[in-house]
């Protein structure tokens, strides 16, 4: 045994089980997060259920078993519930969502199973899934027209409704369309114009023709508004021509407008090949919409560009002077008390808070760079700032500040790998020193570059704190790339998936409905990272494969 601790061996299994554990404990944990936030778009089923109140009187309740817990019966006589005829120490209840939160107090309720009269699962129960006041639950009973039926003996109600659906939301997206992109470049241009001749008066250049001028396009402008307004507006009427009846649990008839209806199921009539359909198509929607209802609706198509170009523009902000810093440490600067005392702070720099970083990015770049940008370059639009406000912009910079020290220690220990004898025999040679650096010692220390713009966009992609002050915000009214030159508007504010996450979860005002939202984008966030990271290792290995040669 003695010789068997000496040998090392136990070390060996020690730190491979410890890493067995630790690998065991980050896929428990993904498949966890994967599980609870996946199962949030398969469809589930409806209940119809009579419920027998305290009073003795029986109700009636629709909708989806969100949840069941265990809870010990002497939690709710210690609350003042006492169930008669119930003898086991322990209950099921169940967490109903009900939806038509237009009509109900809660969206959710809890229901005890002891209090349960009949549980059904009707095959006529529908799911409207709106685009306000969330889903509505209930049996279709008609479909109008201008306050007419539609429906005669010959046809089928579920036909009629799903093709007047498909009609109001074509119709809405060709709305949503031409307010995004030609009612949105209208008044860009109008906007533009504006700043053209306040920069004009400023410059004491506003004359007369000019002023006629700038009239003239934004009368022109205008006259285009109006027009496309009014085609806008007879799509929305167009959209709102329809309605559906629909029966809801209190047995009352109520009367929905097609055009905030944008999909109707029936979960209860689902086949097993139409389950995984919804559920791919509910999945698409998630990652490629917009939010809605205080981000507990809808998808976060937003959020993800936001995150990819915020992670792609602070690499390329970091990578080069991450580079340049460590070519200069490790090549060029002496070994003196100044170098040494550099490295040290750079390697503190790494264990600074994240928050910190964020209130420097807020004081320096935002208010001192950016406001002088505003004075100096866009005093037209003041006192409204264009770059003098927290952005994508200075959310990346700050980023690559702190994100830094990892893509300088990384590349000093790419380039402390490389044998001396290569840079003496370049500088035989007859190549300068630059054109070693340049030509042999950078190629060959790409791999460990490579390595450091892993490490920093794995951290930079899951910061939340430092954004909250630079860039970051609930709900981003556009994107921070559109068709309106420059193209790229790097002064935009923009939406997040870490700081969506921390706004579903604590911010919402409707907790439970929000609960799988949070899972799921959990899921997308490390989805988003995780490919970011595989994209930088095939290009570091790729660069491996292609220098090994020079490394022997």
């Amino acid at each position: 045994m003695n010789h068997w601790f000496k040998s090392g061996k136990p070390w060996i299994w020690l730190t491979a089980g410890a890493v067995s554990i630790s690998l065991i404990a980050v896929i428990g944990l993904l498949l966890m997060i994967a599980w609870r936030g996946l199962s949030f778009f398969w469809p589930a089923p409806i209940h119809e259920m009579q419920v027998q109140t305290p009073t003795g009187a029986t109700t009636v309740l629709i909708g989806e078993r969100y949840e069941t817990e265990e809870i010990p019966v002497s939690r709710l006589n210690e609350s003042g519930v006492f169930l008669e005829d119930y003898d086991s120490p322990v209950l099921q209840r169940y967490l109903i969502k009900v939806g038509n939160r237009e009509y109900v107090p809660l969206d959710f309720t809890w229901v005890l199973e002891p209090s349960i009269v009949s549980d059904t699962t009707p095959k006529d129960l529908a799911v409207i899934e709106r685009s306000k006041d969330g889903n509505f639950y209930g049996y279709p009973v008609d479909v109008l027209e201008n306050g007419e039926s539609v429906l005669t003996s010959q046809s089928n109600l579920r036909d009629v409704l799903f093709e007047r659906i498909e009609r109001a939301v074509e119709f809405n997206e060709q709305a949503m369309d031409l307010q995004n992109d030609e009612i949105s470049t209208i008044n860009y241009q109008i906007e533009q114009l504006r700043l053209e001749r306040r920069g004009l008066q400023l410059e004491g250049k506003l004359t007369p023709a000019e002023e006629d001028r700038i009239a003239s396009e934004q009368a022109a402008l205008r006259e285009d508004y109006m027009e496309i307004e009014k085609e806008l507006f007879a799509l929305r009427d167009q959209a709102g021509r329809d309605a559906v009846v629909m029966r809801d649990m209190r047995g009352e008839e109520v009367t929905l407008p097609m055009y905030r209806v944008l999909d109707v199921t029936f979960p209860n009539d689902m086949n097993i090949l139409q389950k995984w359909g919804h559920f791919f198509v509910q999945v698409a929607k998630f990652v490629s919409e917009d939010p809605r209802e205080a981000n507990t609706e809808g998808g976060v198509f937003p959020a993800i560009f936001g995150t990819v170009f915020m992670v792609l523009l602070m690499s390329v902000l970091v990578t080069p002077f991450g580079v340049i810093a460590a070519v200069y440490l490790h090549e060029y600067a002496g070994k003196n008390i100044v170098t040494r005392v550099i490295r040290i702070a750079v390697i503190n720099l790494a264990g600074v808070p994240s928050i910190v970083y964020g209130v420097f990015g807020l004081g320096f770049f935002v208010y001192m760079v950016g406001g002088t940008l505003d004075q100096i370059f866009y005093p037209e639009s003041l006192p409204t700032p264009t770059f003098g406000t927290p952005g994508v912009l200075w959310s990346a910079i700050t980023l690559a500040i702190l994100t830094l020290p990892v893509v300088i220690v990384s590349t000093e220990e790419g380039l402390s790998r490389i044998p001396s004898t290569l840079r003496e025999g370049s500088l035989a040679l007859g190549a300068t020193k630059a054109e070693t650096i340049w030509r042999i010692i950078l190629p060959m220390a790409s791999p460990a570059i490579m390595t450091g713009l892993i490490l920093a966009v794995a951290r930079a992609a899951g910061e939340v704190a430092p954004l909250m002050l630079v860039g970051v915000v609930k709900s981003a009214p556009m994107l921070p790339v559109d068709g309106n030159f420059p193209y790229l508007h790097v002064d935009r504010k923009f939406m997040h998936l870490g700081f969506h996450i921390y706004d579903v979860g604590f911010q919402s005002p409707n907790v439970e409905a929000a609960r799988p939202l949070v899972y799921a984008t959990s899921f997308l966030l490390v989805t988003v990272i995780v490919g970011l990271n595989l994209t930088a290792i095939g290009v570091r290995n790729h660069l491996r494969e292609k220098y090994r040669s020079l490394e022997h």
